[in-house]
């Protein structure tokens, strides 16, 4: 964002917002531990903002993150117990993420190997080359990819090989297992799981939390 302070240590409703996330997967049932993957130089911070004021009961180490997402991603493996059957991978910036929905995407991983949360896009798609249409998508077929995603750690393990050999660069987890020609399996997301990314968008997950508060009420 620009700012002083990183944005996973940034306060939504005067919780940082990584306190926020890893509130939701203490909570959830069906996961069994937490690697949390960060920069080396936020370690500190890490400490002193989120784990000492609201420690994350299932964490089972913090590890140095790289110098890309999935760079981050292959170091958290590493540390992830070599008996675990499912891995869930999830944006420490997406603090609104529900329980239910985390369940649900483990749900439909355990089923079918691989799966995602992602939304139907709302607006029409333009595909553009040097700011002119190049295209226009057929909307129907197009979905944006959330996290989490879960994989059965086997394929996730074995597509994250297969990248390496192929020095191969995606964006999610899944574009990876996708390449191994697994299908993955999409599970409805939510449009309150927003990744903060943008001081609007802090703006908008501070709302959000207030009025989860007042139905709770």
């Amino acid at each position: 964002m620009g700012g002083a302070v990183e944005k996973q240590f940034l306060h939504l409703q005067g919780i940082p917002v990584l306190a926020h996330t890893l509130g939701v997967f203490d909570k959830c049932p069906e996961v069994g531990g937490v690697v949390l993957v960060v920069a080396p130089q936020q370690r500190q911070a890490l400490k002193e903002r989120v784990l000492e004021p609201y420690p994350c009961r299932k964490l089972l180490g913090v590890v140095d993150g790289g110098s890309e997402r999935q760079d981050s991603v292959a170091r958290g493996l590493e540390a992830v117990p070599g008996d675990c059957e499912m891995i869930v991978v999830h944006d420490g910036v997406r603090p609104l993420v529900s329980v239910d929905l985390l369940g649900a995407v483990l749900e439909a991983a355990n089923h079918h190997g691989a799966a995602l949360a992602a939304i139907p896009v709302g607006d029409t798609v333009k595909r553009a080359k040097e700011e002119v249409v190049a295209e226009t998508l057929e909307r129907a077929t197009i979905w944006l990819a959330q996290t989490p995603q879960a994989f059965q750690a086997n394929l996730l393990r074995l597509a994250y090989e297969k990248a390496s050999r192929d020095k191969m660069m995606v964006t999610d987890d899944a574009a990876l297992v996708e390449s191994l020609g697994v299908s993955v399996h999409l599970v409805p997301g939510s449009r309150e799981n927003i990744k903060v990314t943008t001081s609007t968008d802090l703006i908008i997950a501070e709302a959000l939390l207030a009025q989860r508060q007042t139905e709770r009420t």
